[in-house]
């Protein structure tokens, strides 16, 4: 028995210009994940604005700040993981 998937998944075609073969993009995480990514994103993002005020409000030393680098990081890559359906 051959399993057949939903074509509820809406298709994307890359090709403005309308010349050449285009390149089809199916989303493949759900709705709910993509909400998931996009708070954890979000989350990860204030939470990084809030330890860097207080570090600036408590003057503490520049280096304190590079860990946030990765926050930063990670929520910026859940929110173009949210947007970009992948």
């Amino acid at each position: 028995m051959l399993a057949q998937f939903s074509d509820s998944t809406p298709k994307i075609t890359l090709n403005p210009d309308g010349n050449e073969p285009a390149d089809v993009c199916i989303a493949n995480i759900s709705p709910r994940e993509r909400r998931k990514r996009m708070q954890f994103g979000m989350l990860q993002i204030v939470f990084g604005l809030v330890i860097l005020a207080a570090l600036l409000l408590l003057g503490a030393d520049k280096a304190w700040r590079l860990p946030l680098f990765f926050m930063f990081s990670a929520g910026a890559s859940s929110i173009f993981q949210a947007l970009d359906k992948t």
